[in-house]
Parts: C-alpha cells; structure tokens; sequence
C-alpha cells in the first residue's frame, strides 16, 4: 500500500482546534468539514488540496481535545497521509479508527517541505521526497493497521 502526492507542511503544536474549528461542528458531513480544515492557519488549504496529497507537520500534531472530527475533516479533505514528529496519542488512536494513515518520523518531519512530491510505502515505512531525491525511515504499519486503514476505518474492518 503506498501515498504519493504533494505535501502541505505545519509546524509544532497543531491543535484540533485549528485542523477545524469549533464553529463548525454543528455538522456531520465530512465535506462540509473538509471545506473548513485548517482554515484558521491556512486560509488556502482547502481551495489548494488535492486527493492524495501528504500532510507534514513538526511535533505533537493533533493535541487539543479528543473529537474525530479533526482527523475526519484531514481525510475528508483529501489527505492521504499525515507525517509528524509526534502525535497527540488521542488524535493518532482516532487517525487509525477512521482509516487515515499517519507516520512519526523526525527527519521527514524536519526535511520535508511544502510543495515537495512524497511517496509513503506503508509495507516498509519508506518515506520518499522525490522532489529532493532523499529517503527516510518511518515505522511500517502492521498488517492490522493496514487492514483497518484499506477498509475505510476500524468499524469496517470488524465487519
């Protein structure tokens, strides 16, 4: 299973909030959660987002309070993959539950820039930055995660 598109990069601290604001949680459709993800740091994300681009952020990305509404908003966008430094643990256990793929790893982390093409191998955790011609080793997911994330999130895969 692998990611390839173009990466939309964050810095540290990355709050819930910000991936999508309150004001906006009077809805469930996930589109209409996508138009407003990350608007209060990048006015511009959803209007530039393409399906299958990579998100990139530096450390703790996702902390704040527990919703899924925030990683759901990520996905929903069109986001393949979410690369940081660190995750808040709530975010990184919602990620998974609804099938978003996300990967800790310092140097793509810190290397990686906005605007670049990475390619994400989710078999060996090779994380690839066409656009610098540079590799990086992140985790692997193992063949549960895989199988949560190819059925669209945990739910699914139980059934």
């Amino acid at each position: 299973m692998k990611a390839h598109g173009i990466v939309h990069k964050y810095g540290d601290n990355v709050d819930t909030d910000v991936i999508i604001p309150a004001r906006y949680l009077n809805t469930s459709d996930m589109q209409e959660l996508a138009k407003h993800c990350m608007e209060d740091i990048d006015t511009e994300f959803a209007g530039r987002v393409k399906a299958g681009d990579i998100m990139v952020a530096k450390a703790n990305f996702g902390c704040g309070s527990s919703r899924e509404h925030a990683p759901a908003s990520i996905k929903a966008s069109g986001i393949s993959c979410v690369i940081a430094k660190s995750f808040a643990r709530i975010f990184y256990r919602n990620a998974i539950n609804i099938g978003l793929p996300i990967i800790e790893c310092d140097e793509a982390a810190e290397k990686i820039e906005a605007g670049d093409e990475v390619e994400i191998d989710f078999d060996t955790g090779v994380i690839t930055d066409i656009t610098k011609g540079e590799s990086y080793q992140g985790q692997s997911f193992p063949e549960f995660l895989i199988n949560i994330i190819n059925s669209n999130g945990l739910l699914n895969s139980l059934k």
